[in-house]
């Protein structure tokens, strides 16, 4: 089955053609980091114009790059829900027209859905259930992969997302963004030990999360540091903030897997990139017997594969939607269009 994917949830234009949700026969991405950067991060309204000026024509290069028509197209997949509405809508909008106008089945996907699914890509062997620590820039959750279309959260944070976290620190340190790519690279050459920072905890839950608190303590370094005239080492500073936010997630994630019994742990999202983490959670699992898969890195960020991944596994529970879907800048992982 070959569905033609469409992803538009941020700042990344995306289409795709994957065949039974684990072999791509094409991926394209229209990046806009370079003009997103002049501002320091994204902004909703030059995202959502972006998209519509460039998701037309990387459908056509997309089928294109398969070698394929319209015709030869099974289902068109988008990714409706949680992200920038307007940027979300350009998505949406498009591929409500497309399938209707050529007669295709519309598969609404979650996004944090896809993030998981991306590593049906790059493992075959991978199948549910297991535990998946899904972690970026505007989410971080714990979730229990029961099946392909079955979700439970058992934790996600109650305030910024670890990669929030990463960017707004990232800036305090005067980075360009995005800040947890150059954050990850200046952490390299510091000492993780050189800052004693908070690990903060959320009274009553043992999987939840919290991370303003450990920004605002960078800011604190960084504020008390100018007030006296200091010059603050940022490597160490980056390393020793990296390597909290770390600990965090993997000693959360591993006690949610102790707890369950899950012998299968899956990491997914933009920051399942970042270098430390996968070191630390490859080691740990290793010394507890636990089987570890992440995606590789031009998985790991927004991309429309990982759509057409997700998409082939709602087709097949019967999950569809006719021209009245709309898309959604929240939703529950659990929750069906």
């Amino acid at each position: 089955m070959n569905i033609l994917a469409i992803e538009s949830s941020c700042d990344e234009t995306a289409v795709a053609v994957v065949f039974d949700g684990r072999a791509v026969r094409s991926s394209l991405i229209a990046s806009q980091v370079e003009e997103h950067k002049l501002y320091g991060g994204v902004v909703p309204e030059i995202a959502s114009r972006r998209h519509a000026e460039a998701i037309s024509g990387l459908c056509r290069e997309a089928l294109a790059a398969a070698d394929m028509t319209l015709n030869d197209i099974d289902a068109v997949a988008v990714t409706a829900a949680p992200g920038l509405i307007g940027a979300l809508l350009v998505g949406v909008n498009f591929a409500k027209g497309l399938a209707f106008s050529a007669g295709k089945p519309l598969v609404p996907v979650h996004h944090l859905r896809s993030h998981i699914a991306a590593n049906y890509i790059a493992h075959p062997d991978l199948k549910p259930p297991f535990l998946c620590l899904v972690v970026s820039g505007g989410h971080t959750h714990l979730v229990q992969v029961e099946d392909y279309t079955k979700f439970t959260v058992l934790g996600k944070t109650r305030d910024d997302a670890a990669g929030e976290c990463f960017d707004k620190a990232a800036r305090a340190m005067g980075l360009p963004y995005p800040g947890g790519v150059h954050l990850n690279e200046l952490a390299k050459d510091g000492d993780i030990h050189a800052f004693r920072l908070p690990h903060p905890k959320v009274e009553g839950s043992a999987f939840d999360f919290s991370f303003s608190g450990l920004k605002t303590a960078v800011l604190n370094q960084l504020n008390n540091a100018k007030q006296k005239g200091e010059d603050v080492c940022l490597p160490d500073l980056a390393a020793s903030f990296q390597h909290t936010v770390v600990d965090i997630l993997c000693t959360r994630t591993l006690r949610a897997a102790e707890t369950v019994g899950a012998k299968t742990l899956v990491l997914a999202g933009g920051v399942s990139a970042n270098t430390l983490l996968r070191e630390e959670m490859t080691a740990r699992c290793a010394a507890r017997g636990i089987t570890l898969y992440f995606p590789p890195l031009n998985l790991c960020g927004d991309n429309a594969a990982m759509v057409g991944a997700q998409a082939y596994y709602e087709y097949i529970a019967g999950h569809r939607a006719d021209t009245a879907l709309n898309a959604a800048a929240t939703m529950p992982i659990e929750n069906e269009f």
